[in-house]
Parts: structure tokens; sequence; C-alpha cells
């Protein structure tokens, strides 16, 4: 059986580890403990392609059997700087990950240094909290070109008969500057959008759709910078034509700030 492929919406900073933070994240929470439900079996092993890694000219593996913590993020309360996620890594998921972007012909190299971000290991925290499946962290490419993107999803698709889950992390909308004041509007106009580009409206369009997402209605003020949406891309390559289906929805977030995250497959 093939694993499901998801995109997920990861939210702010080290909220995990914030007590204060968790009621308003209720809902992402659940979504999170429910995944390993929704997939039915313990993958061998995870590539997370979060937002927050991102590489000029290529795309790069994590390779480090032992994956250090990445704390990039500021001005948080000083014990989320001494978070531990102790998921091992996976030199063979790297190497393999290689051969697939060898194959397709997309540069690639491998990082010997890189740890968890927290676009990895906030949601993993909570979907494999025992830290007992080994991760492989693979980056965007700064030019965050959508069509790059999409093929590195097909190129890495082989990786779902092999019994590895696929995970693109970011946000289904990225504003910083409006999140928190006048970004309610914008965010449900463009959520609607990807509702009905990737779960509603035919699936031979989905990618299409995608593709030219600066079109979509507020797409700008979704995503000034399309970091936080490009591992959607990656998620919609690898996912060929499966079917999607919206996993979490929540417009009550910050200022009533819409957020989704989708399953394929």
């Amino acid at each position: 059986m093939r694993m499901p492929v998801y995109f997920v919406s990861h939210g702010g900073g080290p909220w995990p580890f914030m007590p204060e933070a968790r009621p308003a994240y209720a809902a992402l929470t659940a979504s999170f403990e429910e995944m390993p439900r929704q997939i039915g079996r313990k993958p061998a092993a995870i590539l997370m392609i979060s937002a927050h890694w991102e590489a000029r000219g290529g795309f790069l593996i994590m390779d480090n059997p032992r994956p250090p913590m990445v704390y990039d993020y500021y001005g948080f309360p000083e014990h989320t700087y001494t978070i531990q996620y102790p998921a091992p890594g996976s030199p063979e998921l790297a190497r393999r990950v290689a051969e697939l972007l060898k194959q397709a012909g997309l540069p690639h190299a491998f990082d010997h240094e890189r740890g968890f971000d927290h676009g990895a290991f906030v949601p993993l925290s909570l979907i494999y909290p025992d830290a007992d499946v080994p991760v492989v962290q693979l980056s965007l490419e700064t030019h965050l070109d959508p069509q790059l993107h999409i093929e590195l999803g097909r190129a890495l698709a082989p990786l779902r008969d092999e019994n590895v889950l696929i995970i693109g992390s970011g946000l289904s909308y990225h504003n910083l500057r409006e999140i928190r004041s006048i970004g309610a509007v914008p965010s449900a106009q463009f959520d609607a959008w990807l509702q009905q580009a990737i779960v509603q409206g035919p699936v031979d369009q989905r990618l299409e759709q995608l593709r030219h997402w600066e079109k979509a209605p507020a797409a700008r003020r979704a995503h000034p910078r399309e970091e936080h949406l490009l591992p959607l891309m990656v998620a919609a390559g690898a996912a060929e034509q499966d079917p999607a289906s919206c996993v979490y929805h929540d417009n009550s977030t910050f200022a009533g700030i819409t957020a989704s995250s989708f399953r394929f497959g």
C-alpha cells in the first residue's frame, strides 16, 4: 500500500512547547495527533520538506545520522532554545533521495551538518512524540520556482512505495505583517481558492492551478514571499493523480486567520 503525502501548516514558532499557546492550536494539535491513525502503519522513515530551509542552485539533503537542532526563531521563551527532538537521521534514505534526484536531472548535494528546524520538529513532536522514526530533511531551492518544486515532488514519488512518509511543512497563509491585524479576509479568500484547486476541483487540473498560484484571489496578500507555500508544490507533485482531502482547517488563530493542511492519497 502506498504511503499518503501531506502538506501541513505548522503554526507559529515553537508553540507546542509553550502551554500558553496550546489552546489556540487545539485543532492543529488534533490533526497532527490523528496522522498516525490515518496512515495506519509506522513509516520506515520520514522525508520532511520544510519552508525553513532553502539552498541556492539546487537541493540540499540532510545526511547526518544524528541531526542536531536548529532554533530558527526569535523572541520566544528561553526554554524553547533547549528543545530536543532526538529522532535519528537516515543516511540510507538520504542516498536514495540523491539517487532519485539524479535520475530526474535535479541538482543536489548532501549537507552533513544540518539539523531539525522548527518546520520539522514542531509537527513531528506531535505526530511521533517518541522520536522513533528516522527523519531526513530536504531543502527548497531559493528561487522558489513552482514548476521546479513540482518536479521535485514527482522525482520523490517512488518513496511512497518504499514505506517513506513525505511531508511538506509550511503554512497555507504566511504574511507576518498582517497575520495579527488585517489578514482575516485575504487568508480566507486564498484558502477558498486552495480548497477548490486541491480538493474540490478536477485532479488533472491541480498542478496547473498550483503552477499559476499567483493568479489566485489575494495570492500575494497571503504569501508576499512563497517559501511557506512551496512545500505544497512538492507534496502535490509526489501525489501524482491521487485525490486530496483537507485534514485541518481553522479560521480562529491570531486575528481570524484561515489556515489548512492537506492529505493526498
